[in-house]
């Protein structure tokens, strides 16, 4: 076996964590004392701490299976491969890679013609369907630690996504390095959890926090803000509300956050509202947005397969050439309507992402590649098994980071006896063509 890069000491190694949004870099890992785990050296976050858990401090010793049972890579290749030669419509879900895997799993789908929609897709979309309908006016993750002074959380604090999101705006740390000296973050419309976090965050130096209720539902409170900053006639504006629109409208930088799985059906409109706040502000000021989501490698796979293809996720390259359905691609709506003959699930971060459940379930043709603790959601009849390596923990890879335009590189914790997904997927993309090839002879 192949022993961890890391001993157990207090020597610790710099590492990207690949486990949220923020891929955060500050980071280091070292193997506790018993030598069976890591742990962070510094720093409590408690993404890198559950995603840490999944794994021990040692490379896996799984293999793959065929229908539950213990076979050779080349066996579940062989089969995999199969699978999907004799599939018409194939589906891949989960999609959770690097960039290498993205690549690959892009070149996998043109020669399948399959359909391609992360876990969370609904919630990547509204992202996605509001800039192709109006463009977007977005931030990054620098920009707000060195510029931004009002701070406004669409719906709640980024907390489940991005449970470290203030820290790295450098929220609280001393203004002598190139911060903002003063911020003020608000709530607009937000629960008693979110209260709670803002008397946390009120604590820290230099920062003053509120919560601003909203007038209606979230689509009309929005509307609403966004028609008084427009110096449009609003009948019965609340007090809060006008107040947010002047505090926003003499904020030196203004930035507008929101998760994307916060957000309800139809979660576009909403963005596209806040792009107009945004581009109202920017009149007179400066103003971005940022909208966090595409966790577990689906913001990646998205960006892949657009500077591939010239399509987001949703597309297919079918008999009509590149298709692209942001709605009739949705992964739970072609279940449901056994509208699929085959499902590739990736799942190579998180190890309790399973296949989703339908009434396709028992006899859908299945192949699961992913984190070892898979293997019991392939243990049925047709389906395929292959246990992957986790970049930033037994390989090396990339990821894009929630700003959208940074790519960070993750390296690895230990040298893996896995292969990558892209070694995987490109065997089996290899494989697939010498069986069709075998059948047009």
């Amino acid at each position: 076996m192949t022993e961890s890069l890391l001993a157990p000491s207090p020597a610790a190694a710099r590492w990207t964590c690949p486990f949220c949004l923020l891929l955060c870099d500050d980071l280091s890992v070292r193997v506790n004392a018993a030598g069976d785990a890591f742990e962070l050296a510094n720093g409590h976050c408690a993404a890198a701490l559950h995603g840490l858990a999944q794994f021990a401090a040692t490379p896996s010793t799984a293999t793959p299976q065929l229908e539950g049972h213990p076979c050779d890579l080349a066996a579940a290749v062989a089969a995999a491969a199969r699978i999907l030669a004799a599939s018409r419509q194939p589906l891949f879900g989960g999609l959770g890679t690097d960039v290498a895997g993205a690549r690959a799993l892009y070149r996998l789908a043109c020669a399948t013609g399959a359909i391609c929609d992360p876990k969370g897709g609904a919630a990547l979309m509204h992202g996605v369907r509001a800039l192709q309908d109006r463009g977007s006016f977005t931030t990054t993750l620098a920009e707000v630690r060195t510029r931004a002074d009002v701070i406004v959380c669409l719906g709640g604090l980024p907390s489940a996504q991005a449970g470290e999101f203030f820290a790295r705006c450098g929220i609280g740390a001393d203004a002598g390095e190139g911060l903002v000296a003063q911020r003020h973050v608000v709530v607009f419309g937000g629960s008693s959890d979110d209260q709670l976090g803002l008397t946390e965050l009120g604590k820290l130096p230099g920062l003053t926090t509120e919560l601003v209720p909203l007038h209606g539902d979230l689509f009309a409170s929005v509307a609403m803000l966004a028609a008084v900053l427009a110096g449009r006639a609003v009948r019965a504006a609340p007090a809060p509300l006008a107040a947010l629109a002047r505090r926003l409208r003499a904020a030196r930088y203004a930035v507008i956050v929101g998760e994307t799985r916060r957000l309800p059906e139809h979660g576009a409109l909403l963005i596209e509202t806040v792009n107009r706040i945004v581009g109202t502000l920017n009149i007179e000021a400066r103003a971005g947005a940022m909208w966090l989501g595409g966790g577990d490698g689906a913001g990646t796979a998205n960006q892949v397969f657009t500077w591939l293809s010239g399509l987001p996720l949703r597309s297919r390259a079918g008999p009509l050439g590149l298709e692209h359905e942001p709605v009739c691609f949705d992964a739970e709506r072609l279940l449901s309507d056994a509208a699929v003959d085959s499902l590739l699930w990736v799942s190579s971060f998180d190890a309790t992402s399973t296949p989703p459940a339908s009434d396709l379930s028992a006899t859908l043709p299945l192949i699961v590649l992913g984190h070892p603790a898979l293997a019991p959601s392939a243990a049925r009849p047709g389906a395929v098994f292959i246990p992957v390596s986790t970049p930033g923990i037994g390989s090396a890879g990339h990821l894009f980071r929630a700003d959208g335009g940074t790519v960070l590189p993750l390296a690895p914790l230990y040298a893996d006896t896995l292969a990558t997904l892209a070694e995987v997927i490109d065997r089996v993309t290899s494989t697939l063509r010498s069986l069709r090839s075998a059948a047009a002879t």
